[in-house]
């Protein structure tokens, strides 16, 4: 049986690809979630005010890829010791955030954050926000699976193809060998 997680890491284009590419991983849609608007637009959402950040909802099978391991990437392929930023998105809508569904996801949540601090020796610490799950709005159409539709755009191949390439190589035993 399938289940659904919502992270949000900076650009939903960069995140979606990303788990696009991973085994067990039957579909991740981009969207917004965690502000108090109801059906935002990219245009409301990316102006700050609604509170949202841009998230994607990703479709597993646990049989397949475990939940720890999609945090495990979802940790490492963005940096989640930046507040409210990614790169050069700057802005509560970019900020790092666990949406999850159970007090089961949530503590293994902690359990990897614990970690990921634990390894950090630069003094950073995560400032990902732990938030449970209540709405996901979709984006719109021309924002879903952005990558593969726009794979020649500049910002795709400056931003969007190094950051995959680094988690086919870091995560190699997670990606489906057909992505």
């Amino acid at each position: 049986m399938n289940k659904q997680v919502v992270f949000g890491g900076g650009c939903f284009w960069c995140t979606e690809a990303v788990f696009r590419m991973l085994r067990g991983v039957s579909n991740v849609e981009s969207g917004y979630a965690g502000g108090a608007k109801e059906n935002p637009s990219y245009e409301q959402v990316s102006g700050g005010a609604t509170g949202h950040a841009e998230v994607i909802r990703v479709t597993y099978d646990p049989a397949q890829i475990s939940y720890e391991d999609l945090l495990t990437v979802f940790f490492g392929s963005h940096d989640p010791t930046t507040p409210n930023r990614q790169g050069a998105d700057v802005g509560e809508q970019y900020r790092s955030v666990i949406f999850y569904n159970n007090e089961d996801e949530k503590r293994v949540a902690e359990k990897i954050i614990h970690e990921v601090n634990e390894s950090l020796k630069d003094g950073t610490r995560v400032v990902t926000q732990l938030v449970p799950f209540e709405a996901f709005y979709a984006a719109e159409s021309y924002h879903q699976d952005y990558f593969k539709s726009n794979t020649s755009a500049p910002y795709c191949q400056v931003i969007i193809e190094p950051k995959i390439e680094k988690v086919r190589k870091r995560f190699a035993q997670l990606v489906n060998l057909e992505a």
